[in-house]
C-alpha cells in the first residue's frame, strides 16, 4: 500500500496553500514601498492620464496593477488589462480591441478608430474614464509602442480621454528612451518604481503570507529566514518559490519548523 503525501495545510493549521500566486487583491501585502506607487499611479489616473511603472522581474508589478485596477471604481472607470507579447502593430490593436470588447477586424488605421471610438463612447455615453494596463511592457516594439500616442490623441491632442498605465523591467526604461519613442515618453506624466525587499521586509512579507493562509506564526527559525533573504535577495517571487518548497520538505519530514538545510535543499531544486 502506498503511502501519501502529508498535506501542507493540515501539517502546518493552515487553511489555504502559502506562498502561492492565488491571493485575492484584499490580501496582497502593502506596506509602504508598495502604498506609494500605488497612491501615485491612482492619482495619475484619476488626472486622466499616463504612467508607467518600472521594476525587476518578481518584484510585484502585476500585484500592483491588480491593486490599481481593484481601487478603481467599476461605475466610473473601465480598466483593460493586456499581458504584451511580441506583435505587430495590427496585432497589438486586435489585442486592445479584444480586451475592450471590440470586434477585433480591420486594418491597423480602422483599428485604432474603432478604438478611439469606444474609448470616447465610455467617456461621454457611459460617463466612465478608460484605463489600458499594459504589462510586460518591455517586450513591446519600438514601432508598436507609437500606437499609444495615436490611442491617446483625442481632438487633435485637446482633449484627455484615455489613461495608459505601462509595466515593465529594466528593458521597458531603455525602450522609452529611445529617440523614436519620445512622443510616447513625453505623454507619460509619472514613474512608479519598486525595490527588492530588504532582510525586515523579508520576514514581513512571510509573516504575511501565512497569516493569510490561516497560519498563526512563522513556521520559520530566525536563521533560515535569513537563509531564505540570502538566496533571493528580497525578490517576492523568489521568496514565494524557496518559502513553499521549503515547507514541503518540512512536511514531509514530519518538521514542524524549517531550518536553514531544507531552505538550502529547496534552493538546490529551483531554477533562481
Amino acid at each position: 500500500m502506498t503511502k501519501k503525501n502529508p498535506d501542507l495545510r493540515s501539517h502546518f493549521g493552515l487553511t489555504s496553500l502559502p506562498f502561492t500566486r492565488e491571493i485575492a487583491v484584499k490580501s496582497l501585502w502593502c506596506p509602504p514601498i508598495y502604498q506609494q506607487p500605488l497612491d501615485e499611479l491612482s492619482e495619475t489616473v484619476r488626472q486622466r492620464m499616463s504612467a508607467a511603472v518600472l521594476a525587476p522581474s518578481g518584484t510585484g508589478k502585476t500585484a500592483l496593477l491588480r491593486a490599481l485596477k481593484d481601487r478603481l471604481p467599476e461605475a466610473r472607470y473601465r480598466c483593460c488589462y493586456v499581458k504584451v507579447t511580441c506583435l505587430s502593430k495590427r496585432d497589438m490593436c486586435r489585442e486592445i480591441a479584444t480586451v475592450t470588447g471590440i470586434e477585433p477586424a480591420g486594418t491597423y488605421p480602422a483599428l485604432v478608430r474603432k478604438l478611439q471610438g469606444s474609448f470616447s463612447s465610455y467617456a461621454s455615453d457611459e460617463g466612465a474614464q478608460p484605463v489600458l494596463l499594459l504589462d510586460e511592457a518591455q517586450d513591446i516594439r519600438p514601432e508598436v509602442l507609437a500606437i499609444l500616442r495615436d490611442l491617446t490623441n483625442f481632438e487633435m491632442d485637446s482633449r484627455l480621454v484615455l489613461s495608459v498605465v505601462l509595466a515593465g523591467d529594466a528593458r521597458l526604461e531603455k525602450l522609452l528612451r529611445r529617440q523614436e519613442v519620445e512622443p510616447v515618453r513625453r505623454r507619460l506624466v509619472h514613474v512608479a518604481t519598486l525595490r527588492l525587499l530588504s532582510r525586515d521586509e523579508t520576514r514581513a512579507y512571510m509573516e504575511h503570507r501565512i497569516t493569510i493562509a490561516g497560519g498563526k506564526q512563522l513556521p520559520f527559525d530566525h536563521d533560515a529566514v535569513d537563509a531564505v533573504y540570502e538566496i533571493t535577495r528580497g525578490n517576492l517571487r523568489a521568496i514565494d518559490h524557496v518559502a513553499h518548497k521549503a515547507m514541503g520538505y518540512a512536511c514531509g519530514q514530519g518538521d514542524a519548523t524549517v531550518d536553514t538545510g531544507l531552505v538550502v535543499k529547496a534552493r538546490q531544486s529551483l531554477l533562481l
